[in-house]
């Protein structure tokens, strides 16, 4: 099988540094590999990922000499088919309406409530133990029951810090994970599962701050019968402060670096990849 490589980012903010060392490294691991490379643009929130901000995107990628095949998948296009995955897992009764804000999850939850790898309050079990209320609701993973259809327990293959290792994957850490928000049709978690099994990408090159994310993306494979990549989670570049660079954080995007006249050459110098 010829494997199969991606640079996914999201275009709500213009790319930066560690953008463009995640695709160089994807693209450089695909040549080595005699595999394919492919971007996806994951755009499931419309009113952020604008058509400009993925032209840009495409643009900024094309100017630092990266070549990948087309067409480019969009996500935005995938929701009629992120939505029949739920309702799968749904006549499973693995997924259950929420109508909680945050607010009502902060309160039910305590001040002492545990916290998912992003730092968000631990999902408490409202509207699953109790019932959804009225309103705009979203659909979230039952992940005690999908933990208990499982024939064995989760784990990776990942090979970010050299040689291959086998990491054992616990979805607990993520609790009831939100599969459809109320405002966007889908969710990370759920749309990239998908997507890199329709794809069929055998290797997931991002960054080391997705490391956690593997373990409910594992759920989500075994519970829709999707393969399991092998994942290498890179270290990510930092500021000279020595924080995540990020679109948040307005971090120099490349496009900037680009006006003041640094080339491309300069780039893939100072990310090693000269």
């Amino acid at each position: 099988m010829q494997p199969v490589f991606r640079f996914a980012p999201s275009p709500n903010g213009h790319l930066h540094l560690g953008h463009a060392f995640s695709a160089l490294l994807n693209a450089r691991m695909a040549a080595e590999k005699g595999g394919r490379f492919l971007i996806r643009i994951e755009d499931i929130d419309t009113s952020r990922c604008t058509d400009s901000l993925v032209a840009d995107c495409l643009d900024d990628l094309a100017w630092l000499g990266l070549a990948w095949e087309e067409p480019v998948l969009r996500q935005s296009t995938q929701f009629a088919r992120y939505g029949a995955a739920a309702d799968s897992l749904a006549s499973h009764g693995l997924v259950f309406r929420c109508t909680c804000t945050r607010g009502d999850i902060q309160k039910a939850a305590g001040e002492d409530a545990p916290r998912d790898p992003d730092g968000a309050i631990l999902y408490p079990g409202t509207c699953r133990d109790h019932g959804a209320g009225e309103g705009p609701f979203a659909l979230r993973l039952d992940c005690r029951a999908g933990i208990a259809t499982l024939s064995g327990p989760l784990h990776w293959r990942e090979t970010g810090e050299g040689a291959e290792q086998v990491i054992p994957a616990d979805p607990s850490i993520w609790g009831d994970a939100v599969l459809i928000r109320k405002d966007v049709p889908a969710s990370y978690h759920l749309a990239v599962a998908l997507d890199d099994a329709m794809q069929g990408v055998t290797h997931v090159v991002r960054g080391r701050d997705l490391y956690a994310a593997t373990a409910i993306h594992r759920l989500l494979q075994s519970l829709l019968g999707l393969p399991a990549p092998v994942y290498h989670h890179h270290a990510l570049i930092l500021d000279e402060e020595g924080k995540k660079l990020s679109k948040s954080a307005v971090s120099t995007p490349l496009r900037q670096l680009r006006a003041q006249g640094v080339t491309a050459g300069d780039i893939r110098r100072r990310l090693g990849f000269g």
